[in-house]
């Protein structure tokens, strides 16, 4: 066996790979009694410790993957030593480490797993693997705003992949990504002059939040694990370079052009389709 130290760790069931290069960028692992560095190797016969525990290869065990409503507060990070961390707060009785991040300050649908090698497939943006999101904003939003929203940002230095925008208020739309740069659609947003009020993720690929109540978690379905598997088949866990290719999505009704007066709000029966969850979001954050 010869593989890269961040996939043995991140393969034993310990941590996800990305956090298993944090661990050792932190210099908390050890490599043959020896601080690890970036793009070590891992071969038979190796000793690998973390935080003073030797990490051995896990047991073969059933697949877990946990569909979780996070609150507002509670940070995406397998840390117990940080207050309000979603391992501790879910209390789960296996080592189980989320795919992907949820800032602190938004709630919604986010996964967790004791499979580590589902994890960047499923983050990888080269894969197109769709997140959806319900967001509110601080005032109305006009057609230039969507537009700019759908065609890219400059953010970070960089301008975000085309995305599908759709208004869904005054104050509100609903965007889907398949990107996951830090803090996204907030940054996004403030680039054009809005401040995020509210952010709720409703679906992630095939799987949607539904019913499942804020701060609390449900097993995936074994056909939507299947469904989840099949479609990450074909992923790479790896990409060479920086460079993604990326098909530009088609737009949801995207505005004209011309309209640069605040676009009206969508009639009522557009209301039909909206998840339940995301009913008692607009209740928390419509003006009195």
């Amino acid at each position: 066996m010869d593989i890269s130290l961040n996939k043995y760790i991140s393969e034993t069931g310990y941590c996800s790979r990305r956090e298993a290069d944090r661990l050792i960028e932190a210099g908390r692992v050890l490599l043959n009694n020896e601080i690890a560095v970036t793009g070590n190797r891992y071969t038979e016969g190796d000793e690998v410790v973390v935080d003073g525990s030797i990490v051995k290869p896990a047991n073969k065990e059933k697949m877990v993957i946990l569909a979780f409503n996070k609150p507002i507060g509670i940070t995406t990070t397998t840390d117990e030593n940080i207050r309000g961390n979603i391992i501790s707060y879910l209390n789960y009785p296996k080592r189980i480490f989320p795919i992907g991040r949820l800032d602190k300050d938004s709630e919604g649908l986010i996964f967790l797993t004791n499979n580590g090698d589902i994890v960047n497939k499923i983050l990888r943006a080269g894969n197109q693997h769709e997140k959806e999101y319900q967001v509110r904003v601080d005032k109305n939003i006009d057609g230039t705003f969507l537009r700019n929203m759908s065609e890219g940002v400059r953010i970070d230095g960089v301008t975000t992949l085309p995305c599908r925008v759709k208004q869904t208020g005054k104050h509100s739309f609903n965007i889907i990504l398949v990107q996951g740069l830090n803090r996204q659609i907030r940054k996004m947003c403030e680039a054009l002059g809005y401040k995020v009020t509210a952010l709720q993720r409703i679906r992630i690929m095939g799987i949607t939040l539904g019913k499942i109540a804020i701060g609390k978690w449900r097993y995936l379905s074994e056909p939507e694990t299947e469904s989840l598997l099949t479609s990450v088949s074909g992923s790479v866990s790896e990409v060479k370079g920086k460079t993604y290719k990326i098909a530009k999505p088609q737009k949801l009704n995207p505005p004209s052009p011309k309209k640069t007066k605040t676009d009206p709000a969508p009639k009522q029966d557009q209301k039909k389709n909206k998840v339940s969850s995301y009913r008692e979001f607009r209740k928390r954050g419509r003006k009195k």
